[in-house]
């Protein structure tokens, strides 16, 4: 399995080298040249364990990889830091499957990647005689950068800078962050919004002297965040052990369809699932669900890509994107892998802020339906669930399962076909907004967010996990702040140290 860029087909490189690199060096993103297919059947694999059905996935994806290599890999990512041992349940409620992908250290979904990604790395690195020190930068709307410090954090060979908006992330998620231990970790608040954050990382990656300085200096830098593609081939996964467990619970047979919706904001979550059905899962709909910060939902009605919008702060933080990054690979393959015309769409993002894609590439978006939710809305759904089966999902989790009903209810999905909802994070990661919603609006909680917690202890049954219990009284150790133009500068002083 080679892997190319979306913007030129014509380089071709073994997957490790793609892991390794993170972003091609024309600003593309690294594909599989072909689209691999299951090699079991679903029944065979509804038989494994977690582990064992990684390996069975992600060999297919980065098969030069050899066998103990991978297992290696898998068995140092998914094992007591989990505190499920199914890593990642399904609950049944209020007549869809919940995928819990929130049982990691971090309490969200980007630990089923980023538990795995700094063993991919430091592997590819031993495999292709790379002596240098390997550099994680990093863009978070949230969730990515606590998980990606605490996958990195004291991993011998690397470090890892992550940057995230000032004020656009909840409180828990920044003290996540800014406690992190680790020698070789750091994070710093910026001036401006998630997008600035991923243009800014983009940017540096894309500087061709600022990397051969470093370079000079033993450095090479790699990336964390889902444009890597050692970050999307293990969230495939989940998706085809959702598929098996509901299998081996004897809820489907071999061959039903079902359907996905995924709450996304970078679209990196998704594209996986889309991947899944391109690996033979049998999935009816993919189901896009955005807050307000509707830009994905209008491509998928429109065909228009347009990111001149107004930003909005949500209750659901990791989804307030307007440049979906990983949306060049689905791009790239609706226009039948033409690299030429990818790069031209970024370049019209780029410079004009909005491109439309062909009538043969709207037609080949039908694997997709999407819609939006309003905060209101997400509030709404929160509350309803909770009274209604008491069971407690965060905000991103309550855009999908918002989304998902209406187009039940509409008839745009079948009530036939099982229906699983992306359950991102930990209602405890978004304590303020959870209360807020379930007691009527956030004129009806006071106090601080580890004050919510407690508060939400009370309203459910679900313990408090070990990852907010540890930032209750932990010592502040990243307070950097910086504007965006000193990003370069930060990553230079950071690499000094």
């Amino acid at each position: 399995m080679l892997y190319n860029s979306t913007r030129d087909k014509s380089i071709h490189l073994k997957a490790s080298e793609a892991v390794l690199k993170g972003l091609s060096d024309d600003g593309g993103l690294f594909v599989p040249e072909s689209f691999p297919r299951l090699d079991r059947s679903l029944t065979e694999l509804s038989q494994l364990d977690y582990n064992g059905l990684a390996y069975e996935v992600m060999k297919l994806f980065l098969d030069d990889y050899t066998e103990e290599e991978l297992k290696d890999c898998i068995k140092k990512a998914y094992g007591d830091n989990f505190d499920d041992p199914d890593i990642a349940p399904l609950s049944y409620v209020d007549g869809s499957y919940y995928l819990e992908l929130f049982h990691g250290p971090t309490i969200a979904f980007k630990d089923m990647a980023l538990q795995i990604l700094p063993h991919l790395l430091t592997t590819a690195a031993k495999k292709n005689g790379l002596n240098d020190e390997i550099v994680i930068l990093t863009a978070t709307s949230g969730d990515t950068g606590k998980a990606a410090m605490a996958g990195f954090a004291d991993v011998p060979g690397t470090r890892i800078m992550v940057f995230y908006p000032e004020g656009g992330v909840s409180d828990v998620q920044r003290l996540q962050m800014v406690t992190q231990k680790g020698d070789n970790v750091s994070a710093v608040s910026v001036d401006g919004n998630f997008d600035d954050c991923q243009t800014g990382v983009k940017q540096i990656f894309n500087d061709r002297e600022f990397k051969k300085e470093l370079k000079d200096r033993g450095f090479c830098f790699s990336s964390a965040n889902s444009i890597n593609i050692g970050r999307l081939v293990p969230q495939i996964v989940y998706y085809v052990h959702a598929y098996c467990t509901l299998l081996s619970n004897e809820k489907i047979k071999d061959g039903d369809r079902i359907n996905i919706c995924v709450p996304t904001g970078n679209f990196g979550n998704i594209l996986a699932a889309y991947l899944a059905k391109q690996a033979g899962v049998p999935i009816d709909k993919l189901i896009c669900a955005s807050n307000i910060n509707n830009v994905l939902t209008d491509f998928f009605h429109t065909g228009v890509y347009d990111r001149k919008r107004e930003f909005n702060l949500t209750m659901s933080p990791s989804m307030d994107i307007l440049i979906s990054s990983n949306l060049e690979r689905l791009i790239y393959f609706i226009s039948d892998r033409d690299d030429k015309a990818t790069a031209s769409f970024m370049s019209d993002l780029s410079e004009k802020g909005s491109y439309e894609i062909t009538e043969k590439m709207k037609e080949n978006l039908s694997d997709f339906l999407a819609g939006y939710s309003t905060e209101e809305d997400t509030a709404s759904e929160i509350r309803r669930i909770y009274e209604d089966t008491g069971y407690i999902i965060d905000t991103h989790t309550s855009v999908a399962s918002s989304v998902a009903n209406r187009l039940k209810a509409g008839g745009q999905i079948s009530e036939d076909e099982p229906l699983i909802i992306a359950s991102t994070a930990s209602p405890y990661k978004f304590a303020r907004s959870i209360v807020g919603a379930i007691k009527g609006g956030t004129d009806a909680v006071s106090g601080s967010d580890l004050d919510m917690i407690d508060s939400l202890i009370s309203l459910s049954d679900m313990p408090e996990p070990p990852a907010t219990k540890e930032i209750r009284h932990a010592d502040i150790r990243h307070d950097g702040h910086i504007a965006i133009s000193e990003m370069k500068d930060t990553v230079r002083s950071f690499l000094k140290a």
